[in-house]
């Protein structure tokens, strides 16, 4: 947020049973997720938005830019499951904490992370699991008409990274980068390149493919 706040207005939003928003199972569906982000927009009076989401967040920003393409310019998904079975069985079975024990470790850089974690609540990580399974996961980055850009980290242990050949079927709009030395959070693992693969990423203009991105010293891409 510090990053794209310099020359952007941003928002962090905590999706139903994350974060400080209400506990109730009844808003854990990607579909509720997605209503959640279009009662924001309609709130704020925001008419079109770039999506940067992690994880689920990524899942339900690609839901909501399929439903609503008018209200998006762009899509950064991080770590997003590119398929159901590259999700690793243990995020079905741990609670949040122990999940963030296992894909932060301990480090100053972490604790807004872990304090995060402590808030979630685990029928909102079950449930989401199960929603996702009813996505075309491999194909919904794809389908979007807005330029996607999908970061990986190459050691993330709770999701696989594609592999080349799935992606390299996907059009001009959509775009794959994997940085070599991050883990399941990229913005904590290699902020410098992260934040420049943004910023870079914010920077094109409206409707530019994120295929125009060159390789640059800060930040490393899988496709050449």
């Amino acid at each position: 947020m510090q990053a794209a706040s310099l020359s952007f207005r941003t928002y962090a939003i905590d999706l139903w049973g994350f974060g400080d928003t209400a506990k109730n199972p009844a808003y854990y569906s990607i579909n509720q997720q997605a209503m959640l982000l279009e009662e924001f927009m309609d709130a704020m009076g925001i008419n079109k938005i770039a999506i940067i989401g992690h994880g689920l967040g990524a899942v339900t920003g690609l839901v909501y830019t399929q439903r609503y393409p008018e209200a998006v310019d762009r899509m950064l998904a991080v770590g997003y499951p590119h398929h159901i079975n590259a999700v690793n069985s243990r995020l079905r079975s741990s609670e949040p904490v122990e999940l963030a024990d296992w894909l932060l470790g301990r480090s100053p850089t972490t604790e807004a992370a872990w304090s995060e974690a402590g808030k979630s609540d685990p029928k909102a990580v079950s449930a989401s699991l199960e929603d996702i399974q009813e996505i075309d996961l491999p194909t919904l980055p794809d389908r979007s008409t807005r330029p996607v850009l999908l970061v990986h980290g190459k050691n993330d242990p709770a999701v696989n990274p594609p592999e080349l050949d799935e992606v390299a079927q996907w059009g001009e709009n959509t775009h794959w980068v994997i940085l070599e030395g991050s883990g399941r959070f990229p913005m904590l693992d290699e902020p410098s390149k992260f934040n420049r693969l943004l910023t870079d990423f914010l920077s094109l203009s409206s409707g530019e493919s994120p295929k125009q991105l060159q390789l640059k010293d800060e930040w490393k891409r899988r496709i050449r």
